[in-house]
């Protein structure tokens, strides 16, 4: 890493500074935003969503975080005909102001206990419009860089706006830790709702800095020629070229990237906490410790991509991350919670059961009862945080846990579809006490013990998740750019890059749970990573160009220049 360094120019004449700052500051304090949900994700769970069950309701508190990411193909139409339309400063304006105003609502709202199912419909919806904010926040900014730079340095320029995303997460991070460290348990009853709260005087500072902004000279130069589209959304799917590209973009290029962006980033912080069982503080240290680290990297691999192509470095990074996902995952484990590996190795857990009445525990109201003694097995064996499998018993057999150790032990599960609410309670907690005993003979333990974490080990393998981020991210904005007429620039980049983040990406945690809950098998959620980023790396190679700025463009760069004569 030190020689590749070396190898690229990092530097950045001063002209250009200003720009980038006040693009990447407005940037990263709308990802902080937008990311404080799923940093507080097993939080939220608990203060909105308190009628279901906690499998579910964590399942449900990731479904919310994912429809932000939802309706962000949705801001990326709007307000990337906007940008198109009526410039790039006044569209990022506008999405600040909306994201802002949002997150600061959350941090206002009331719990379930206070009113009920309209608390999470309230939730959603806040997040909806942070989504709709996003989708035209990145578009304008990554454009706005690029349309300054010369091009021999567009992608280390842009690079520093694929590092807002990060360190917008490091950032909501370190608040949440500092937040849970001055109040201690109060942060779990109201504390939570102080980083929502900070984000007014963020929308402040973000608002004073992008108003000192000139417009990007590209788009001035289209104005004083009369180039504008007047239709960018019918100009960029109706006509076959510009409509591939932008399919292509999706799947050769955002698609891969977002999933290891997210399967690197969130889905290591909920494996360690949901999973593996490390307790909050520990783990979030260990996540924000990794993205302060790997975070420089976007800017080598940024640079790297002026010399030698966005599409090698990017495929690189998708390919790098499905050859060697699993492996990091088993090695986390390994060195977070070195009890629960050698108890699924020395005492592997079974259900016997008819899987014909195993369901998809998932239940956003919490009105049903999932009464099949399966149902119930997995379910208990879930909120232990314990892997099992699943084998297939004859048509009517009642579920049986078996934990195989120096004494198999065998634990009968229940049928509650007869049951009242009371003799359900009363046999479940019978038989969660039951089977509790014996995975604790059996070596499986409650949660992760702080003095058998390897500290060191699993920091370095975070690290190395979030520089395969910063491979196949950070070429991401230039490559979208340049691929596009500036004229379309804006939506036609916009529609695919909150494609692939909003819905191929977003969804990844939601998934990666889902198939963990239906398997038993912890690292089954990363056949999706793994899968989405081989079959992107394929279409990009194969498909993709990689392209430059023209001559005509660069001329106005150069001409509007600051400092230019």
């Amino acid at each position: 890493m030190i020689a590749l360094t070396r190898s690229v120019d990092l530097t950045i004449d001063r002209a250009h500074r200003r720009v980038i700052l006040g693009s990447s500051l407005g940037t990263l304090f709308e990802w902080y935003d937008f990311f404080l949900y799923g940093s507080l994700a097993t939080t939220i769970s608990k203060q909105f969503f308190a009628g279901v069950n906690e499998t579910t309701g964590f399942i449900f508190a990731l479904l919310t975080f994912a429809a932000g990411f939802a309706v962000r193909p949705l801001g990326a139409v709007i307000f990337g005909s906007l940008g198109d339309r009526v410039g790039r400063k006044k569209t990022f304006l506008a999405t600040i102001v909306l994201m802002g105003s949002a997150t600061a609502l959350v941090g206002l709202l009331p719990t379930y206990a206070m009113a009920g199912v309209a608390a999470p419909i309230a939730l959603v919806g806040l997040r909806m419009l942070q989504g709709l904010a996003l989708g035209g926040e990145y578009g304008g900014a990554a454009i706005y860089v690029a349309e300054h730079a010369p091009a021999n340095r567009c992608g280390l320029y842009t690079s520093w706006i694929q590092t807002t995303a990060t360190l917008g997460l490091l950032l909501s991070l370190l608040v949440i830790l500092l937040c849970r460290a001055a109040l201690g348990s109060a942060f779990e009853s109201w504390g939570w709702r102080i980083p929502f709260l900070v984000s007014v005087a963020l929308l402040g500072l973000s608002i004073y800095i992008r108003l000192q902004l000139a417009e990007s000279p590209v788009f001035e130069a289209m104005v004083a020629e009369g180039t504008r589209s007047e239709a960018p959304l019918l100009e960029s799917f109706s006509r076959w070229h510009n409509l591939r590209l932008i399919l292509l973009a999706l799947f050769g290029a955002t698609a891969g990237m977002t999933v290891i962006f997210y399967c690197s980033q969130f889905y290591a912080l909920f494996f360690l906490t949901q999973v593996l069982k490390v307790d909050a503080q520990p783990a979030n240290l260990l996540v924000a410790g990794a993205l302060a680290i790997g975070a420089p990297c976007y800017l080598v691999f940024g640079a790297l991509s002026d010399r030698v192509g966005r599409k090698k470095v990017v495929v690189l990074g998708c390919v790098l991350a499905a050859a060697t996902y699993f492996a990091i995952f088993h090695g986390i484990t390994h060195f977070a919670n070195p009890a629960l590996e050698s108890a699924s190795q020395h005492a592997p857990v079974t259900v016997l059961a008819d899987t014909r009445g195993c369901s998809f525990q998932f239940d956003p109201l919490g009105q049903k009862r999932f009464a099949h003694s399966c149902d119930i097995a997995k379910s208990a064996l879930a909120r232990a945080g314990v892997p099992y499998l699943i084998q297939a018993e004859a048509p009517g057999t009642v579920a049986t846990v078996r934990v195989r150790g120096a004494r198999d032990a065998l634990i009968r599960s229940f049928e509650a579809e007869r049951m009242s609410s009371g003799e359900f309670t009363r046999a479940s907690a019978t038989f969660a006490a039951v089977l509790g005993t014996a995975l604790r003979q059996a070596g499986y333990p409650s949660r992760a013990d702080p003095a058998r974490i390897n500290y060191p080990m699993v920091l370095l393998l975070l690290v190395l998740l979030v520089v395969y981020v910063t491979i196949a991210y950070s070429p991401v904005a230039a490559w979208l750019v340049e691929l596009f007429p500036p004229r379309i620039r804006y939506t036609a980049m916009s529609v695919p890059y909150h494609l692939g983040v909003g819905w191929i990406g977003g969804l990844l945690p939601t998934f990666a749970f889902s198939i963990v809950a239906i398997t038993g098998d912890i690292y089954s959620g990363l056949w999706y990573p793994v899968l989405v980023a081989l079959s992107s790396a394929l279409v990009g190679a194969l498909f993709l160009p990689d392209v430059r700025r023209s001559a005509r463009q660069q001329e106005v760069v150069d001409a509007s220049a600051p400092g230019a004569s």
